[in-house]
């Protein structure tokens, strides 16, 4: 039987709420930054890894989460990434030392890496490609983009009301409530089909590869990219991943089925997510960098500055919707990179050491609409084509060239910034003037990308089978 339209409303809605946990974790912990170090015993070169375990966890596991949420089930991979989250979200708030706290944080990129392929999978084999389907990535884009702006916020009221160790603690009710909900809403997981092995050798050198390069990555600004640890980590992140490549290409049950290369939209998708996050996804990094270590915000007044960025990526995801239904995938894609890209030139030629906030909102808006009206159309063009039974794994490859291109997006403008970065007063601002300039080039790349989409054909709506749940 199929779902009634008040059950899927329900659904969706837990989805988008799943999403925008995640997203909250993602600025969340950024403001509370200097308290962790203080408090916890971080020194400045450790103090990274409270944001970099999370990211490596994360983009290391997505292909795993992306086939476990085929293989196993939706609703059991949903719920369990959801708890996962939950308790080490808890840890992490009563860690009393740096190791314990790193350790919380990257079993919470674990559950996140579970959590977005199970959830986009959902989304994708509840509704039909078209108009439904965009109408739910809407919703969905939406919950991430208020996440990620009222992470801030959220972080900055928590640290200096509560302190740090509820940045963590706001989690637990959350995820876990979540899960509860899951377990009642979403309908049984259908018994596994016969025939269809798990390739684990493929997981192990897909986790370890992906997990080791994206280390690499993120170590790279930090310690330096000559230095032995980060030489060892790419090279040995780039050859495990061709072990993988060849272990798909011979195995009968493949974690990542070669064939979805040839899906032509999945491909461009993914290269597409790999610029977006390099480009769009840092600017939050440079954007509090700015607020805090140009004009001496406090943690508070950081997370308020992001509220107007929360409320034009709620407009940029609805219309996105509405862009995608009446003009397609690739224009949309392509609206939403051309108003980002002129956003962050606004917004780093609006940067100065004695400017004020009002000056910086033109390109905040400008910026956050073309957020929310890519982020929605980008992952509507990486589920276009791909078969109900794959739509875990293709969702998962999307993700990780999204978060390998955070990593290498953010080092790259990282190293910009700090070659135009002058020991002078106000000397940060060129250097951040130079990474905004950078990546609104960068940006670019993905209209160009877009503008290789095919107009869909035309498909029949295909409905998710589903039981009563138990």
């Amino acid at each position: 039987m199929t779902l009634s339209p008040r059950r899927t409303g329900f659904l969706l809605a837990l989805l988008a709420f799943a999403q925008f946990i995640s997203a909250i974790d993602y600025n969340i912990v950024y403001v509370a930054l200097p308290q962790i170090g203080r408090e916890v015993g971080f020194d400045a070169h450790t103090l990274q890894w409270v944001v970099s375990a999370y990211a490596v966890a994360y983009g290391g596991f997505l292909l795993l989460g992306g086939r476990a949420a085929d293989l196993l089930g939706q609703r059991r991979m949903f719920s369990t990434a959801l708890v996962l989250y939950g308790v080490s979200s808890l840890a992490g708030g009563l860690a009393g030392d740096p190791g314990l706290l790193i350790t919380a944080r990257a079993v919470q990129g674990l559950g996140g890496a579970l959590l977005l392929p199970a959830t986009l999978s959902l989304i994708n084999t509840t509704f039909a490609e078209g108009a439904p389907r965009n109408k739910a990535l809407a919703v969905w884009g939406g919950a991430g983009a208020v996440g990620l702006a009222l992470g801030s916020l959220l972080g900055g009221v928590l640290t200096n009301y509560l302190g740090w160790k509820w940045v963590f603690f706001v989690n637990v009710p959350l995820a876990l409530g979540a899960a509860a909900v899951a377990l009642g809403l979403i309908a049984n997981d259908a018994p596994r089909e016969r025939g269809r092995g798990f390739d684990l050798p493929g997981a192990l050198t897909a986790t370890a590869g992906f997990t080791t390069l994206v280390f690499g990555l993120v170590q790279g600004p930090e310690v330096g990219w000559t230095s032995g640890p980060t030489l060892t980590a790419l090279l040995g992140g780039i050859v495990l991943i061709g072990v993988f490549v060849a272990i798909e290409a011979r195995t009968a049950h493949p974690l990542m089925p070669l064939s979805l290369f040839g899906n032509r939209s999945l491909v461009t998708a993914m290269g597409i997510t790999f610029i977006f996050m390099g480009t769009f996804g840092a600017q939050y990094y440079f954007f509090t960098v700015y607020l805090q270590n140009v004009h001496a915000y406090s943690a508070m007044a950081t997370g308020l500055a992001f509220l107007p960025a929360a409320l034009t990526g709620m407009v940029g995801t609805k219309a996105s919707e509405k862009m995608l239904g009446r003009v397609g995938i690739r224009p949309t894609i392509v609206t939403g990179m051309l108003l980002g890209s002129a956003g962050m030139a606004l917004l780093a030629l609006a940067m100065s050491p004695t400017g004020g906030y009002a000056i910086l909102l033109p390109g905040v808006i400008l910026l956050s609409l073309g957020q929310g009206l890519a982020w929605t159309a980008m992952f509507a063009a990486a589920a276009t084509g791909v078969a109900a039974h794959q739509q875990g794994i293709a969702s998962a490859m999307a993700s990780t060239t999204q978060q390998i291109g955070g990593a290498v997006g953010l080092a790259l403008l990282i190293a910009v910034s700090a070659t135009a970065t002058t020991a002078t007063p106000g000397g940060l601002v060129p250097g951040l003037q130079a990474a905004g300039y950078t990546a609104a080039v960068f940006t670019l790349l993905g209209v160009a990308l877009a503008l290789t989409l095919r107009r869909p054909a035309t498909t029949h709506p295909v409905h998710r089978e589903t039981t009563p749940a138990a």
